[in-house]
C-alpha cells in the first residue's frame, strides 16, 4: 500500500495576542509597554489518519472546526506544532481563491507565476498556456490585471492552472462553492478525470452533494479533533444528525418570540 498522506498525533496551535482598545487615556500605559495578553489557540488536537495513493477524501465540520488548518498542513504551507506529518508526491493546492496571484500582474502573467509556484517550470507553463487560457475562458480579461477580476473570474483562472499541473495530490478548499453553474460542472468533470487517473484528492466542502459525488471517504472534524473517519454516507449521516440535534438545542435555548424575559410592569 502506497501512502500519500500520513498524520500521527498532529496538533497545530496559534498564538493570539489580545490588546485592549487603544484610547487616549491608555497612551501612558502603551508608552510604558504594558504587557499584551497572549492566548494559545489549538486549531487541531491529536489528529491521526492515513490516506492511500488514489483515494478521494473529504473533510467536513462546522466553521472553526480546523478544516482549513488541516489542509494547509497537508499542503505544506504551515507546519504542525506537534506530531508527525508525511506527504508523498507533487501537491497542487487551491486553499484560497487568488492565492499565488499578484494583483498588479495580468491574467497571463499570473498563469506563469501560479504555475511555477505549483511546481511547473516556465517551459512547462508555456507549453500549456493555450490550453490553460481556453479552460479559464476569460477572453480579453487575461490581458488585464488580476485586481480587476471578480471572485468567480479568479476562481476560473486558479482552477484552470491547477487542472494543468498533473499533481499526485490535489487539495481544494471550498473551490466548488464559487463561480457559475457551468464553471462548477467543469470543476467536477476535471476532478472526476483526476480521480480516474489515480490522483489523490483531499477537499473541504460544505456541500454534501459535492462530497458524495467525489469522495469515497470522509473525515469529520469538530473543535480541532477528528471525531469520525469512514465511508462517505456513514459519516455524512452522523454529521447531519449531530447538526440537527445542535439546531434543536439552540432553538430550545432561544427565548420564544415576543418574550422579553421580564415580568409585566417590571
Amino acid at each position: 500500500m502506497t501512502l500519500a498522506i500520513r498524520l500521527r498525533d498532529v496538533s497545530k496551535s496559534f498564538r493570539l495576542r489580545h490588546r485592549s482598545p487603544f484610547l487616549a487615556r491608555e497612551l501612558l500605559r502603551a508608552v510604558m509597554q504594558r504587557p499584551t495578553r497572549v492566548e494559545v489557540f489549538w486549531a487541531l488536537r491529536h489528529v491521526s489518519f492515513e490516506i492511500r495513493a488514489g483515494e478521494a477524501v473529504g473533510v467536513i465540520g462546522h466553521n472553526g472546526a480546523g478544516k482549513s488548518t488541516l489542509l494547509s498542513l497537508v499542503a505544506r504551507t504551515a507546519r504542525p506544532t506537534e506530531g508527525e506529518l508525511e506527504v508523498n508526491g507533487r501537491v497542487a493546492a487551491m486553499l484560497e481563491l487568488g492565492a499565488g496571484f499578484h494583483p498588479d500582474l495580468t491574467g497571463y502573467e499570473n498563469i506563469f507565476l501560479n504555475g511555477m509556484l505549483l511546481g511547473l517550470s516556465r517551459r512547462e507553463v508555456a507549453a500549456r498556456l493555450e490550453s490553460i487560457a481556453a479552460y479559464a475562458d476569460l477572453g480579453e480579461f487575461l490581458d488585464t490585471p488580476i485586481h480587476t477580476y471578480s471572485t468567480g473570474m479568479r476562481a476560473r483562472l486558479g482552477f484552470a492552472v491547477v487542472a494543468h499541473v498533473d499533481p499526485d495530490i490535489i487539495i481544494l478548499d471550498e473551490v466548488l462553492g464559487v463561480g457559475d453553474a457551468a464553471f462548477q460542472d467543469k470543476c467536477r468533470a476535471t476532478l472526476t478525470r483526476f480521480r480516474a487517473a489515480g490522483t489523490t484528492m483531499f477537499l473541504v466542502s460544505h456541500q454534501p452533494s459535492n462530497v458524495r459525488a467525489l469522495c469515497e471517504r470522509v473525515l469529520w472534524l469538530d473543535q480541532g479533533r477528528l471525531v469520525a473517519d469512514g465511508p462517505t454516507e456513514d459519516v455524512l449521516a452522523r454529521y447531519r444528525e449531530a447538526s440537527q440535534q445542535l439546531a434543536t438545542r439552540t432553538a430550545a435555548a432561544r427565548p420564544a418570540a415576543g418574550q422579553s424575559g421580564t415580568t409585566p410592569g417590571s
